[in-house]
This record gives structure tokens, sequence and C-alpha cells, in this order.
């Protein structure tokens, strides 16, 4: 039997996992669990760790299990990755995948491998490795996201497509229908927002994921008072997507007229890598280049 399946072991804890709940990853109870799925279980929570701000914690887990444990030594990659030490993470990756095909078959290693590579930029050599996959709702996922960074919504939507008919109730192919959903617009804004306040708002599966996630297709939807009401539950809710929350508190804050310069603060102690710092970083120095075009022609004249 599938453990990710509706009667799987696993089902509720990497539902928890994927629903944001890291702490009530953390503290699963996985004494009863059979012998083959303890691994499994064992590297969801140390993921959730990692997504928790614990990957020091999570690193020192697994220290001494890495060489005879794939699955523990693509998690250290995603530890290291998550300090800072991509140079580290990727070498990890690279080690792994020179293993062959014992490694690279492996769905941990495929999932948090990939992961690491997209981090680093190093796109296709993700996709490559996802590709692998035999039956991976975690895999699809990423590829779906990866599509999606890439503007290639038309992959995404295949992809997604393809999961639909072999996985056709599973979460995370709800979710991952949602985020293309957001992509594409139009109607699709509102079946997004259906399944993201679900999540948001049952007590078992709200987190601070999900309301962020509510708060976007809000946004979308133009609906900005209900946009402000999700975000600031989610600032309630705990520090992992903390700088989430406040990347959108950001851009709502933009939309509404008001001002933004301490929310970009927040948002530079929060996280100072997160994505939205660095697209506005490269979108700076774009308009320099332009502006220093235009002071050369005027000066000319």
């Amino acid at each position: 039997m599938d453990p990710y399946s509706a009667e799987g072991e696993l089902i509720n804890i990497h539902n928890h996992f994927h629903q944001g709940q890291y702490q009530s990853v953390v503290d699963f109870d996985v004494s009863s669990l059979s012998p083959e799925n303890a691994l499994p279980a064992r590297v969801l929570q140390l993921r959730a760790r990692v997504a928790l701000g614990q990957a020091e914690d999570a690193l020192a887990d697994v220290q001494g299990e890495t060489e005879s444990h794939v699955e523990l030594a693509a998690l250290a990659a995603l530890a290291q990755q998550a300090l800072g030490d991509e140079e580290e993470a990727v070498g990890i990756v690279e080690a792994l995948l020179a293993k062959g095909d014992v490694a690279a078959e492996n769905a941990t290693v495929q999932v948090l491998g990939g992961t690491v590579l997209q981090a680093a930029g190093r796109s296709e050599e993700a996709l490559a490795l996802l590709g692998r996959h035999q039956g991976s709702l975690d895999a699809v996922a990423l590829i779906v996201q990866i599509h999606l960074q890439q503007n290639r919504n038309d992959l995404a939507v295949k992809e997604v497509a393809a999961a639909r008919r072999w996985a056709q109730d599973s979460l995370l192919v709800n979710l991952a229908e949602s985020w293309v959903g957001l992509r594409l617009g139009g109607e699709k804004y509102q079946q997004a927002f259906y399944v993201f306040e679900e999540l948001a708002q049952a007590p078992a599966t709200s987190s601070a994921q999900s309301l962020v996630s509510q708060a976007v297709a809000e946004l979308h939807l133009g609906r900005t008072e209900e946009a402000q009401a999700a975000l600031d539950q989610a600032m309630k809710k705990g520090s992992e997507y903390a700088a989430d929350a406040i990347a959108n508190q950001l851009v709502l804050s933009v939309i509404s007229g008001k001002g933004a310069g301490e929310w970009l603060s927040s948002l530079q102690t929060a996280d100072a890598q997160h994505p939205l710092l660095a697209d506005l970083a490269d979108k700076s120095d774009l308009f320099d280049k332009a502006a220093t075009k235009y002071k050369a022609k005027a000066a000319a004249a």
C-alpha cells in the first residue's frame, strides 16, 4: 500500500507538512509506524525542523548517518542550503548523484536534491532529477513550482493534468492546481481561493502558510480588506512564514496607497534573501542602467 494514500500510515503527517503545520509534524507520534515507514516519517520531521528555522539541529541529528542513508544525506544538503552554504549543499547532491541509480532513483533524493539544485539556479538539472520519479506527488509539486518560476505555465498545466489522472483527490494536486490557477488568472483565481480558504479557515488544517496563500488569492480578486484579515491571522500564527506574510503585507500596502517603508525594513530583518527583495534589487539595477543612458543623451545634447 502507498503510505501516502488515503489509507496509508503517512497520510496525516504528510498532509500536515504540506499544509505548513510544521510543529504538528515535529510533534507527530511515530512510535506505532511500521519499520518501513519510520525513515520517511523521520525525513518529514527533519524537513519540518528545517522549515521552522532549526536547520542546525536537523543537521546535527543526521550526523554519522549520511553515508548509510542517501535520504539523510539529501536532508543534510537541504539543511546546508537553509543555513546559507549553497556550495556545500550542491556538493552533497552532486556526490549523491555520482553514486548512480541507488541515489537518483530514491524519491527523497529526487525531491530534496531537486530543491537544492533549483535554489542554486540549476533548474534543468533539478527537472532532470525530478523527472525520474515514479509516482511521487512531492516531485510533481516541485516540478510545477519550477515550471511556474520559469514562466512555463503550459508545462505546469500539463504536469498537474497528468497527476490529476492518477491522484484525483490528493491535497498536493489540489495545491499545485491552485498555484497554477493564480498564475493563469480569470476564473482560476476564485477556484484557487476556495482551496486556500478551506485550508486556512478550518482549525484542523489552518497554518501561516495557508493563510498567506488565502491572502494572495484575495489580493488577486481585489479584496484588500479580506487579504488584510488573512495576513493579520498569518502573522499571529508563527514565525516560519513571517517573511512571506510581511512581503505580501508590503504588496498590499502599495496597492492600498499606503506607505510600505516600514514593511520593507521588516522584511529585510526577517529574511534579507527573500525573493521579493532580490526582485526589487534587480529592478533597481535595471532602472539605474536605463537612467544612465538618458543622462548620457541629455549631456550630449
